[in-house]
């Protein structure tokens, strides 16, 4: 009977494993795409010049609830710098506390000075961020519409690097590459950019190089109004509204530019509850998005190797529950395989796909960023964040595969936006945030436990005399750890 469980605890094991290693391969090949296009063939990324007559520009500003930061965004957008009788700005703020008085003070304040700017508000939120920008559209007077969310600061010159674009009639949507204001304000801030930097260099420069279907990042880019309406139009029937109206926009034939040279400033989240409201959006959005589209992209006409990609990329949110079902698993697979003589060494091939995934963040780490340092003190700070990053990423697979499991499922769920507070520099603080959670979720509690059950693994590793996943074990047992004390420690 124990042999029987082992082979079907081992069986388990072994298929969420080809479904980690599948996903990192995927990113080498992105890595790939990247390495050749980009610094092998320094393909021109040259736009033309803006066009003689100017077009009209729409800037949208989503918010909810954003006090700490939506006067610097609003006073932010004043400074791009376009004609302001070709320039429309709409407040979109659904905001049910003080938020909604200082956008109103802001509004008058710039309209005052000449500005074409609005505001928009709506008391049932229905939609949420996608409902809001539905509804906006019909006061639309742009061509071309921006969209930026409340921790956002783009640069003045925004519009005259990413409008020039839209001279290819074929171009629907121009995204750029998220900055980080605070990056350097803790090891959480770091490990995001750490992991966003993979996603804006390799992901989404790789995709954009290789002819793949990417996506709009919701913020930080600029949509051709046309394209949002021959597309259907924003729909709230998923978190990601974001990534499911790109892919609808690219089945439709339009394409999307991706720069990996704008740079657009964002503010990333600051404490523990607001990164895990973002990462449950955005992986149960994934899901949604996944059962939404994947039927109509396999009965599309689109090649397959872009579908193959397309599956891959809508389905890299799920990565999360294959990790999740793996390392639990890990644990009463060690214990048997004495007794099953299981000879680990054929999982050796498994050991290409870490190496993968390590190349991966090399690049988009070393090579792609922090190019004021030198290369030794860029290689350092990678050795030193990576083990850590790993660690913290596995132990968010309950968290994450919770999110997935419901957007698969079709559970309703508000849009929980992830909220900013204004934080730059080290020493500022949040301490006094009024938009922080004080309750202790019982998946905060179940995380804590993971930790305890990690340790398991780390002391039976001993006991069994089987070593080979106490590096795992030890990851995962100070993974989970991590996140439970940053978890409480901002809520308590």
């Amino acid at each position: 009977m124990g042999s029987i469980i082992g082979h079907i605890l081992l069986g388990i094991y072994i298929t969420a494993l080809v479904f980690v290693s599948v996903f990192c391969l995927m990113q080498f090949h992105l890595l790939c795409h990247y390495v050749y296009n980009r610094w092998k063939r320094s393909r021109p990324n040259e736009p033309g010049n803006m066009p003689a007559e100017l077009p009209m520009v729409t800037v949208q500003l989503p918010i909810f609830n954003e006090s700490y930061v939506v006067e610097r965004l609003i006073a932010n957008i004043t400074k791009l710098k376009y004609p302001k009788d070709l320039l429309q700005i709409q407040v979109l703020d659904d905001s049910t506390d003080d938020t909604l008085e200082i956008s109103r003070e802001q509004v008058e304040k710039y309209r005052e000075k000449g500005f074409d700017i609005e505001l928009l508000h709506r008391t049932n939120r229905q939609g949420y961020k996608a409902g809001a920008l539905k509804e906006a559209m019909a006061g639309v007077k742009g061509e071309f519409i921006a969209i930026f969310d409340a921790d956002f600061l783009p640069e003045s010159d925004f519009l005259q690097k990413t409008i020039p674009y839209f001279n290819d009639a074929e171009v629907g949507v121009v995204q750029t590459k998220w900055g980080h204001i605070n990056e350097e304000y803790s090891l959480l801030t770091r490990l995001q950019a750490f992991q966003l930097n993979v996603h804006f260099s390799i992901e989404q420069f790789g995709r954009y190089l290789a002819d793949f279907l990417l996506q709009f990042n919701g913020t930080a880019g600029v949509w051709r109004k046309d394209t949002i309406e021959s597309a259907g139009g924003w729909e709230a029937d998923t978190l990601t509204e974001d990534l499911d109206l790109s892919y609808r926009a690219q089945m439709k034939g339009w394409k999307i530019k991706f720069l990996e040279h704008v740079i657009s400033p964002a503010e990333l989240p600051a404490e523990m509850s607001g990164l895990k409201s973002q990462q449950y959006r955005w992986m149960k959005g994934g899901a949604e998005t996944a059962k939404k589209m994947l039927p109509s992209i396999w009965r599309s006409k689109l090649a397959l190797r872009r579908k193959l990609h397309s599956t891959l990329h809508l389905f890299s949110s799920s990565l999360f529950v294959a990790i999740l079902i793996l390392t639990v698993v890990s644990i009463p697979l060690m214990f048997m395989v004495g007794p099953m003589q299981l000879d680990m060494t054929h999982f050796g091939p498994f050991i290409l796909a870490t190496v993968s995934i390590i190349l991966v963040y090399y690049a988009a780490n070393v090579h792609s960023v922090k190019a004021e340092k030198n290369y030794l003190s860029r290689l350092g700070y990678f050795l030193i964040l990576f083990p850590v990053f790993l660690s913290l990423s596995m132990a968010m697979a309950f968290h994450n595969s919770i999110a997935v499991l419901q957007g698969f499922w079709g559970k309703q769920t508000a849009f929980i936006r992830t909220p900013k507070y204004n934080i730059s520099a080290k020493g500022d603080s949040i301490v006094a945030g009024k938009y922080l959670k004080r309750e202790i979720s019982f998946s905060t509690i179940l995380e804590g436990l993971l930790g305890l059950y990690f340790l398991t693994g780390v002391i039976g590793a001993f006991y069994v005399d089987f070593t080979s996943m106490l590096p795992m074990h030890i990851a995962l047992c100070y993974g989970y750890l991590t996140i439970f004390y940053l978890s409480v420690k901002k809520q308590a």
